[in-house]
This record gives structure tokens, sequence and C-alpha cells, in this order.
């Protein structure tokens, strides 16, 4: 257990910063569940549309250092993949 005042200070710190990438990780995954819905019902506009805001949500989340910025890219280029294919059916 931390025993100096800065180490109690750090497991604070590190709560709070623990408890906002929760939620922003969090917040992404509902991005790629909403193009993930899209893509199953066959609505290419929508998947369009849920594309650009999950690609945004997945950048901001590497820029913020809650994703790998090679994840991010590789998770992107396969909504991409997904979405070609969704639009050329």
């Amino acid at each position: 257990m931390a025993n100096t005042p800065g180490a109690k200070k750090a497991v604070r710190k590190i709560e709070r910063r623990t408890a906002v990438n929760r939620a922003r990780r969090s917040r992404v995954r509902t991005f790629l569940r909403r193009f993930d819905e899209a893509v199953q019902a066959g609505d290419a506009g929508a998947a369009k549309s849920a594309f650009i805001e999950a690609q945004s949500e997945l950048m901001r989340a590497v820029s913020k250092g809650v994703v790998h910025k090679n994840t991010g890219s590789r998770k992107v280029s396969r909504l991409a993949a997904q979405l070609k294919k969704l639009s050329a059916a």
C-alpha cells in the first residue's frame, strides 16, 4: 500500500485517469457497435455516416493515448473494407 504522500497522490491520479480512459474506450466501442448495426442492417447510408463518426472517435482515442496508433489504424482500415464491401453489394 502507498505510504508516502507522493505515492498516495499518484494512486489518486491513476484512479481518475483510469475512469476517464474507461469512459473514452466505452465511447469508442459504442460508435463501433453503431457501425456494425448499420452494416448488419445493410443500410449503406447509415453505415457511411456511422463510419465517419467511428473513425473520428477512434482517432481521438489514439490521440488521447487510450488506443495505440497502429490499433486505431487497423480498426479504421477494417471498417473501411466493410463499408466498401457493403457499398459494392
